[in-house]
């Protein structure tokens, strides 16, 4: 079972649709709480319970929870689901319909509830998707129906109806498709590519890559910028995060910041990583020794520099090695770590001052 699940300010909006489905014969009421089915009836007992809440904005849930063609559901079983559904989100004290849909190839039950409850009290909305997806496999198992990958077991994100549908419109695959398609091509065709490598193949195919970086150089995750369109990893599937992507490549996190540092400031500049640019990082870092402490002292560790105005403005050592990149000018025997430092006390200084 899949569910898709909206909370809005309309009752009325998703409740004349449904209506209107049974008035076509595509659709009929399996279940309520209310005294009349008939629209105006159910309104005014919706704003009866709304009154206790008049400033919460967003009292109306919906969810459709979607069987697959092959399952054969009676009514009664669909209630018997629906009920569980409502009892374990939480909505054992509030107005709720259910509706049985016809109009597709495969079973729906559209469930709409208030969420202020007959005690005004609100059903908190919080990991409202994490719960859902937990109710759904409980009751997959509970009534031996088939059984659907979680979305944190799944390698590759599915595709969305309005992306489908985008895709048929243009006869072209949308932007996660295309990256994921991307990514998998580079990720196979080479194993225990290292860091600089994915970079560059990346860039060979118009993609910006964004690491999320801290300063101590640990990168928790990545986004990729194609056509325009900024994706994270997660957005595509487990198998596009990085901490899967760590694994399959050859990475390390001291050797690889310079490349991931010069990356990032090309990304957020909008610009293509030349590839040049890389070849000559990963020249440098072959011939220049590891980095481990730094040759001159603190003081003379500050590079001053003119602005567009002609001030003299002052830089630490990483945002220098960053900016000279472009240049592949040898600062690779500074450390990041103390130059950090300088940068923090240097703050500090001006603060105070």
């Amino acid at each position: 079972m899949t569910a898709n699940m909206i909370k809005g300010k309309g009752f009325r909006g998703a409740l004349r649709y449904n209506l209107e489905k049974v008035e076509k014969d595509v659709a009929e009421v399996l279940d309520h709480s209310f005294v009349d089915v008939r629209e105006k009836s159910i309104m005014k007992e919706i704003q009866m319970i709304r009154i206790m809440r008049p400033n919460l904005q967003k009292y109306f849930y919906h969810t459709s929870i979607n069987f697959p063609p092959c399952e054969e559901l009676t009514n009664a079983t669909m209630v018997q689901i629906g009920q569980d559904y409502l009892r374990e989100a939480g909505f054992t004290q509030h107005q709720y319909i259910m509706f049985r849909h016809y109009d597709a190839s495969h079973p729906h039950l559209h469930i709409l509830v208030n969420r202020i409850g007959y005690d005004g009290k609100v059903l908190s909305d919080s990991n409202d998707f994490a719960k859902c997806e937990k109710i759904l496999r409980d009751l997959e198992k509970k009534y031996k129906l088939t059984e659907v990958m979680s979305s944190n077991q799944a390698r590759k994100r599915a595709v969305k109806k309005d992306e489908l549908e985008m895709m048929k419109r243009k006869n072209a695959p949308s932007h996660k498709v295309a990256l994921q398609k991307i990514i998998e091509n580079i990720l196979a065709a080479k194993p225990n590519l290292s860091c600089s490598e994915f970079v560059q193949q990346l860039n060979n195919r118009s993609i910006n890559v964004l690491f999320n970086q801290a300063s101590t150089g640990y990168v928790s995750g990545i986004s990729y910028s194609y056509d325009g369109i900024t994706i994270t990893g997660s957005k595509l599937g487990n198998d596009f995060k990085w901490t899967t992507l760590k694994g399959k490549l050859n990475y390390n996190q001291e050797r690889d910041r310079a490349i991931i540092d010069y990356a990032n400031a090309q990304t957020r500049s909008s610009k293509p990583v030349p590839n040049e640019a890389i070849s000559r990082v990963n020249d440098q870092l072959s011939e220049s020794p590891k980095i481990s402490k730094p040759v001159s002292s603190p003081k003379t560790q500050i590079y001053q520099h003119k602005d567009n105005e002609g001030k003299l403005s002052l830089n630490s050592p990483l945002e220098t090695v960053i900016s000279n990149l472009f240049h592949a000018e040898d600062h690779f025997n500074i450390d990041p770590e103390n130059a950090l430092k300088i940068k923090r006390k240097r703050k500090r200084r001006i603060i105070r001052r």
